[in-house]
């Protein structure tokens, strides 16, 4: 069995909880590698077991940080990995291990007591080309101009769904209904669903309202007005696109595994939401 270990950057706690997965992990005698930014702001690892992320090819990854450590992970690695995410972060909608529990869950992993739950991505085609990365919580179509709203209209599988007058559009799935989605009024979503929520974010006038659609619809976005936009994705990648610009959005043949010991999926999800409204 083989182990990668990504941390969050940012914070020594999460650096060094992963310096002690890792040489627990060593000492028991399993392979185990670190990802290179990990490695850049904890330099006590071994130089040999350090690679860039995007090169992991292991059996688990173990995730010590908050979902942005999550969506860093799905955003570079090239295989569907099974992550086992012990929360150094906020809210940690993502997580479901908490840092005094870390060596029991790993433990238990080892046992083979556990199950993958999996989540469906949306991928996204610019102008027919994918060249960005999938998303596990949304895609948002973004005004480029702060205080101008955008016009622009979305079809589903091929026929007008509405035409929007907005500060943008967010195309979320379950997972991500949490989240951006959840803050320009959309549902809370089962993320077990399959399942697309598209929000339009501020709409003027307050005409248009948020959708949920088949996890196989295939959303098209198309601007009316000339005006750049921006598309962010998951909140981590960021890209500037022209007017005349043609955006497709589906459901990904990738998913996101999480290691999960619990099938318990509300008390958390309530809780959370609660914390952060």
């Amino acid at each position: 069995m083989k182990f990668g270990i990504v941390a969050r950057r940012d914070k020594e706690e999460a650096l060094k909880l992963a310096y002690r997965v890792y040489d627990f992990l060593k000492v028991s005698g399993y392979e185990v590698v670190v990802d290179s930014e990990t490695y850049e702001n904890f330099p006590h690892f071994k130089k040999e077991d350090v690679i860039p992320l995007e090169d992991f090819d292991v059996d688990f990854i173990i995730a010590i940080g908050g979902d942005g450590t999550i969506l860093r992970i799905e955003h570079k690695t090239k295989k569907d990995i099974p992550i086992l995410s012990i929360n150094m972060g906020t809210l940690g909608f993502l997580t479901e291990v908490e840092p005094p529990e870390t060596f029991f869950a790993i433990n238990r992993l080892l046992e083979g007591d556990y199950y993958i739950d999996e989540r469906i991505k949306l991928r996204t085609y610019i102008n027919g080309e994918n060249k960005v990365p999938d998303a596990l919580n949304e895609v948002a179509i973004l005004t480029g101009v702060p205080g101008k709203i955008i016009h622009l209209r979305y079809y589903i599988d091929g026929g007008l769904a509405d035409e929007v007058r907005a500060d943008g559009l967010v195309v979320s799935t379950p997972t991500g209904s949490t989240g951006y989605a959840m803050s320009a009024g959309g549902p809370f979503v089962d993320p077990r669903l399959d399942t697309i929520i598209i929000v339009p974010l501020l709409p003027l006038p307050r005409t248009s309202v948020p959708m949920i659609v088949p996890g196989n619809s295939t959303v098209d976005v198309r601007l009316v007005t000339d005006r750049e936009i921006v598309m962010a994705i998951d909140g981590q990648y960021y890209e500037y696109l022209p007017p005349d610009v043609e955006i497709r959005i589906k459901k990904s043949p990738r998913k996101t595994k999480f290691v999960r010991f619990t099938k318990e999926i509300y008390p958390k999800y309530t809780m959370r939401i609660k914390e952060r409204h």
